[in-house]
């Protein structure tokens, strides 16, 4: 036998005893995804104190501006999911990103209040597919007992991306103005289209994943996780009735809620309410989101290690959003803290316990969706309620500035209270149910059909 034969197996890949680890480098692209998209989304927070001087913006209508990118964002999560589950996210990933990037770069031409709102609104449509495509992607190439830690790890992007927001933007703002860090990002994204297109695959047809650790995805799947590449049709009716469909979304809505504050008026509120300059800003306002990178990675780990360790699938879900939601509420003392130097330790608690919830929820879909051709579908619906909170925010915080004299007491402390809120609907609403691996599903279903007929 030829030595070459011993490097592969008959189906082109690896012998089973070298396990590969694509799927690393899969969530690795997914992460650097999300990266950019949330750089992308932020960067109009951190632009708008420049902005707001050149078009002489009103604390309402800079919470209109903030808030456009969400209208079509959340109007097209649904339609996102369902074409992810119809062509695939080796299609629609790149489609989108290629869309909003576009859109982002257009930010350099914007000349007024009205062309800023267009480009918005074009971005949120690129954008609607980042989450639910990630979360398809985790789905189809991690175990379940993997999914929370990698869940994390694309989920690292949006801290990372809003961490750079504030160095890069202000840096590019200052050396070339505000238009100039728009059309940087814009042209980050069409980079990382080309690299999507050269690596991604399912890992079924992959050619660097081993036959080692392909078993090793399928290792402990139910029969609801076959592999699908798409192209079966989504019973809409089955998924609006479905409770947990609307519990996960409903969930999402009151999680974002509070979220957002961070995404968008955060920058504000340093800037204007509690007195630092661009300076200290730049030197300091990255950290919350820096430290929430963290978090997010050991809430994943912490979420597969009670999976690991033989808790049930509900409850290693559950423990690290609860826990992670209800120490987010920390941030309505904000408003009543003198010390600046404490407030950022508090917005720092915060804003990494609700990261610390992030990878569980985000594994959420693949757990309730009932077969892996929904989970598309099912993590588009979970994201609606995701930007119907991002959505309703940042205009409900301007209203109230705008009627309360500039003060944050009223949006901080309802923030705290939306934590809360979502906290007691994962607690209490959603249920997940555990699923046998699918050998072990299919052996059980011979032996009860032997027997029927016995």
């Amino acid at each position: 036998m030829p030595l070459s034969s011993l490097s592969t197996s008959k189906t082109g890949r690896s012998p089973a005893r070298q396990r590969s680890r694509m799927r690393w480098t899969i969530v690795g692209f997914s992460a650097l995804g999300l990266t950019i998209a949330y750089l992308d989304r932020a960067a109009l927070s951190v632009a708008m104190p420049y902005m707001s001087k050149e078009f002489h913006i009103s604390s309402a209508v800079q919470g209109v501006m903030l808030s456009a990118f969400f209208w079509t964002y959340a109007l097209f999560q649904i339609p996102s999911g369902w074409l992810l589950d119809r062509f695939g996210p080796r299609v629609i990933y790149p489609i989108a990103v290629g869309w909003w990037s576009i859109w982002t770069a257009l930010m350099f031409f914007a000349r007024g209040v009205g062309s800023v709102i267009v480009f918005r609104l074009g971005l949120g449509i690129g954008e609607a597919p980042v989450q639910p495509a990630n979360i398809k992607v985790v789905s189809r190439w991690f175990p379940r007992k993997e999914r929370a830690f990698a869940s994390s790890l694309f989920d690292m992007g949006q801290q990372i991306g809003t961490t750079l927001s504030i160095p890069v933007v202000t840096a590019l703002a200052l050396f070339g103005g505000w238009r100039l860090s728009f059309a940087v990002i814009g042209l980050v994204g069409l980079l990382w289209l080309v690299g999507w297109l050269a690596v991604y695959r399912d890992p079924e047809e992959h050619p660097r994943v081993s036959e080692a650790e392909l078993a090793h995805i399928r290792s402990d799947r139910g029969p609801k996780d076959a592999a699908a590449s798409g192209g079966a049709e989504v019973p809409w009716r089955e998924l609006l009735s479905d409770s947990q469909v609307w519990a996960l979304t409903t969930g999402y809505v009151f999680r974002s809620l509070a979220g957002a504050f961070f995404l968008t008026w955060y920058p504000s509120y340093l800037l204007d309410d509690r007195g630092f300059s661009k300076a200290d800003f730049g030197m300091v306002g990255w950290i919350p989101s820096l430290i929430a990178i963290g978090s997010t990675v050991l809430g994943g780990i912490v979420s597969d290690r009670m999976l690991a360790s033989g808790h049930s699938p509900n409850r290693a879900r559950k423990v690290p959003i609860v826990t992670g939601l209800g120490l987010s509420a920390c941030i309505g003392f904000a408003p009543f803290i003198d010390s600046n130097l404490l407030l950022m330790v508090v917005l720092t608690i915060s804003s990494s316990a609700h990261s610390f919830a992030g990878a569980a929820i985000l594994s959420l879909p693949a757990e309730v969706a009932r077969s892996s051709e929904r989970v598309g579908a099912v993590a588009g619906f979970q994201n609606f309620g995701s930007q119907v909170g991002n959505l309703l925010s940042p205009i409900a915080i301007g209203l109230f500035l705008a009627t309360s004299n500039g003060s944050y007491v009223g949006p901080l402390v309802g923030a705290a209270v939306c934590c809360l809120v979502s906290a007691a609907i994962y607690l209490f609403w959603v249920s997940i149910k555990p699923v046998a691996p699918e050998g072990d599903a299919l052996a059980a279903s011979a032996g009860h059909h032997g027997r029927s007929t016995s």
